[in-house]
């Protein structure tokens, strides 16, 4: 008899463990709330923090006077109103464009300093020569004890700008961002000792994800903003979900 109730303890535990809901994926807002507000702008950031995200998606460019500007696109035909490439601008002349609906274009700092280390900061390296040049501002913010390194991530599509960043800097997690299979991102991923990888939505299923966590990485794919999408994503047990509408992905009940 005992050894049947130990058997029915030991089925039960089984049962509870294998039926047990996914976990609610992390919330990270892409560009801040893209899908409310003008991406990349302090407005859109500060509208993801009232959507209550647990993270933050921005993209970094240096600037022709060195300063790191928050923008994603090399020109700046489609978001604002001027043209020509934002590298080439220094940061007085980029402080006088206006961007859709009426803003401007944030510093890291400014971004930085905004957030102030109530959500983390998914910092994404854009242009050439910013892996260095974000870690020196990091830095500064840390010795202030403003921000702590777990509450920063950096991302690239460019894995030699990665690879400058983590030589410079042990501590900051790394992700790999890609747009290809992203089994093809595990080397490199190990290689710097990153803590995640960031896919395609569109490239995931059952069998990638289960080989990317067991490789030892966490898995934030972008941008997946259709309900349906949202659902199957979150089925196949990602770790965080980078999105236009923060709103949409399910929260935790307690």
């Amino acid at each position: 008899m005992k050894n049947y109730k130990g058997y029915l303890i030991l089925l039960f535990s089984v049962l509870m463990t294998t039926c047990a809901p996914p976990k609610n994926p992390l919330v990270i807002g892409h560009r801040g709330a893209k899908g409310h507000l003008a991406e990349n702008t302090l407005p859109s950031i500060a509208k993801a923090i009232e959507l209550e995200v647990d993270g933050i998606e921005i993209d970094v460019f240096q600037c022709a006077s060195g300063e790191l500007v928050v923008f994603h696109d090399k020109t700046l035909e489609k978001l604002t109103n001027a043209t020509g490439y934002i590298e080439e601008l220094d940061l007085d002349s980029i402080k006088r464009i206006e961007v859709l609906e009426g803003f401007t274009i944030p510093t890291l700092e400014e971004v930085l300093d905004l957030i102030g280390g109530r959500v983390f900061l998914n910092i994404e390296l854009k242009g050439s020569q910013t892996a260095l040049k974000t870690d020196a501002l990091l830095q500064l913010y840390f010795e202030r004890e403003e921000w702590s390194p777990e509450k920063i991530l950096i991302s690239s599509f460019n894995w030699d700008e990665l690879t400058l960043f983590r030589q410079a800097n042990q501590e900051v997690p790394i992700a790999i961002l890609t747009e290809d299979d992203p089994l093809d991102a595990i080397p490199i991923g190990l290689k710097l000792n990153a803590v995640a990888i960031n896919p395609n939505y569109k490239t995931l299923n059952s069998d990638n994800v289960t080989k990317i966590h067991q490789a030892g990485f966490k898995i934030y794919p972008w941008t997946v903003n259709a309900p349906d999408d949202i659902g199957l994503i979150s089925g196949m047990g990602v770790d965080g979900v980078i999105t236009d509408f923060p709103e949409r992905i399910p929260k935790p009940k307690y």
